[in-house]
């Protein structure tokens, strides 16, 4: 389909198109996430499988939406943003704290969002891989937005003297793809760890990255996340 069809415009119900659109939008991606993350996955749902889970029609989807690649899309980044905003939330609320208690709940915060949902950990490890050349460029680069969080995290962590001025960049790299990948494993039932036992590995490797061993720390800094 060359592009998406054209939405009414005016009130309706009480509600501006703009308010329709977005609640359509909203009810396609609610779908997409049990379908996506819950259900037959991305790769066995249909366009009329999604509208009718959304109560929906198809016209309606093409209103919002070009393809269904286009809602994974939307969706994945959805996923990530939410992760973000825990992120950023807890980064503000520990902003004077030492760098061992602040980075264990930092990394906290996004387990606890990517993971409260398994459908969540689905469309963020899972769903988004091997999709096309394009979602494969979304993939990097929304991972790579997190590996400049880290970098400065710890460009921060340098300047208040609690880490070793280093470039960061390949260590924070190698970290994502370990978050990636053990979580992506717990998930499928593939680790033999509770998700506890498993941040807790994922904030030492975290600390490792910021702190290196012989960095002299702040007195007061804790050594090990509690």
């Amino acid at each position: 389909m060359a592009g998406r069809l054209s939405a009414p415009s005016g009130r309706y119900a009480g509600k501006s198109a703009e308010e329709r659109k977005a609640e359509r939008r909203r009810r396609f991606l609610d779908a997409a996430l049990e379908l996506f993350g819950a259900g037959p996955g991305y790769r066995a749902t249909t366009v009329a499988a999604l509208s009718e889970a959304a109560g929906l029609s198809t016209r309606q989807f093409y209103e919002e939406f070009r393809t269904l690649e286009d809602v994974l899309a939307a969706l994945h980044l959805q996923v990530n943003d939410w992760a973000e905003a825990a992120v950023l939330a807890a980064a503000a609320e520990t902003a004077d704290a030492p760098l061992a208690e602040r980075a264990t709940a930092i990394f906290r915060a996004y387990a606890a969002d990517v993971t409260r949902d398994p459908r969540r950990i689905r469309i963020a490890f899972v769903e988004i891989i091997g999709v096309s050349p394009r979602l494969e460029q979304q993939r990097l680069a929304r991972r790579a937005r997190w590996v400049d969080l880290i970098c400065a995290e710890a460009d921060a962590a340098v300047a208040r003297g609690d880490a070793a001025p280093r470039d960061h960049r390949l260590a924070a790299t190698g970290f994502i793809g370990s978050v990636n990948g053990l979580l992506h494993d717990w998930n499928a039932g593939w680790v033999e760890a509770t998700l506890d036992e498993v941040v807790d590995e994922l904030v030492r490797q975290l600390l490792a990255i910021l702190r290196p061993a012989g960095t002299a720390e702040r007195p007061g800094t804790p050594e090990r996340p509690a």
